[in-house]
C-alpha cells in the first residue's frame, strides 16, 4: 500500500521512434516495480510530452524556460522523487530526444535518484555511461545497479515470441535496480524535505 509518503518514480520511455522496442521492456520493468510497496510508480513516454529542439536563450539552471510544451514537462518532472529511464542506444549514444528533455529541465531533477534500463548493442551501456554524467550535472544521484538488456534478448522477444522472464538474469537486474532506487528515493525524499 502506498501512501502520500510514498516516493513517486517515473518509468521513462526515452524513444519516441515508431516501431520503437522500448514499450516492451517499460511495461515489464513496470509490472515488476509495482509489486513494491515501498515506491509508487509511474509509466511516461516522451510521445507525450514533444519538446522542440532546445532554443531557449539561457539553461534552465538559470532561468525558467518559456516553450509552453517544456513548462508542461517540468511540471511532471516535478511531481515526481526520481526516473528509471528506459534508455535505447543509438550509433552509440542515447537518443536525442532523450537528450534534449533533459536539456528542458533543471531544479525538477535536482538531488532526486535516477536508475536505467538500457536496450541495444551490448545493453546500451554506451547510452547509459553518458546519461549518468548528465544526470550528475543536473545534480541527480544515478544508482549503481541498471538494467542491460543486450541483443540476444531483444531479439528473442522481438523475433522468437520469447518472454523476460524467459531470461532470469533481468529480473535479477531488475530487483538490484529497484532496491536502490527505493534506498536513494527514500533517503533523498527525506533530505529535501528537512532542508
Amino acid at each position: 500500500m502506498t501512501t502520500s509518503s510514498t516516493p513517486r518514480i517515473g518509468i521513462l520511455i526515452g524513444s519516441t521512434r515508431e516501431g520503437r522496442f522500448g514499450d516492451q521492456p517499460a511495461q515489464w520493468i513496470h509490472g515488476i516495480a509495482s509489486q513494491r510497496s515501498d515506491l509508487a510508480f509511474e509509466l511516461i513516454d516522451l510521445r507525450d510530452h514533444p519538446l522542440p529542439f532546445f532554443d531557449e536563450p539561457l539553461s534552465p539552471a538559470w532561468v525558467p524556460v518559456k516553450n509552453e510544451a517544456a513548462q508542461r514537462w517540468a511540471d511532471k518532472l516535478a511531481t515526481l522523487d526520481g526516473l528509471i529511464v528506459v534508455a535505447a542506444e543509438y550509433n552509440h549514444g542515447p537518443t536525442a530526444v532523450l537528450k534534449n528533455a533533459f536539456d528542458y529541465a533543471y531544479k525538477e531533477f535536482i538531488r532526486k535518484p535516477i536508475g536505467f534500463v538500457g536496450y541495444g548493442g551490448v545493453g546500451a551501456a554506451r547510452a547509459v555511461e553518458p546519461l549518468r554524467l548528465i544526470a550528475t550535472e543536473l545534480q541527480m544521484a544515478p544508482v549503481r545497479n541498471a538494467m542491460h538488456i543486450g541483443m540476444v534478448e531483444i531479439m528473442g522477444v522481438w523475433k522468437q515470441g520469447k518472454r523476460f522472464e524467459d531470461f532470469p538474469h533481468l529480473a535479477q537486474s531488475a530487483t538490484g535496480l529497484l532496491d536502490d532506487m527505493a534506498w536513494w528515493a527514500h533517503a533523498l525524499k527525506t533530505a529535501r524535505e528537512a532542508a
